[in-house]
């Protein structure tokens, strides 16, 4: 799809992010508590120290930064990735400006995860090129 207007989220899209985050953890079977989200969107609204997010004609993303010595330094996480009309081509195009993006910023690598449940998403993911890790992530609240 050619025309797909991207751009950096600021600090005045909080309400529209929102929204948009609200639908996506909806759709995925995610708890939604918008406290918590703003919490961790409010400082990747301000400046890149811990990741971008991105707005577009219908939908968002979310990529953070990590460094790690398997991907040879800074890695980057597309943590949230939302289109709400799909089978359009804006996914392909945003994923595509999104991967540029991450390259510019210095990611040698680029992770994500989906819920077991979306194979869709999973055949999404491998038409760009993502493959599937032979490695298991555990995880743990703090």
């Amino acid at each position: 799809m050619r025309g797909v207007q991207i751009r950096r989220a600021t600090p005045t899209d909080l309400s529209a992010l929102l929204t948009l985050v609200g639908e996506f953890y909806r759709a995925d079977h995610h708890h939604y508590d918008e406290q918590r989200v703003i919490r961790a969107l409010e400082p990747l609204l301000v400046d890149d120290n811990y990741g971008q997010v991105w707005l577009f004609d219908t939908g968002c993303a979310v990529v953070t930064w990590s460094y790690s010595l398997e991907s040879g330094g800074r890695d980057a996480l597309v943590d949230e990735f939302y289109v709400r009309n799909r089978g359009r081509g804006v996914g392909g195009a945003v994923m595509r400006a999104l991967l540029g993006k991450c390259r510019e910023a210095g990611a040698l690598k680029v992770f994500l995860e989906t819920e077991e449940h979306n194979d869709a998403a999973r055949r999404f993911y491998r038409r760009h090129g993502f493959e599937v890790e032979r490695s298991t992530w555990l995880s743990r609240e703090l």
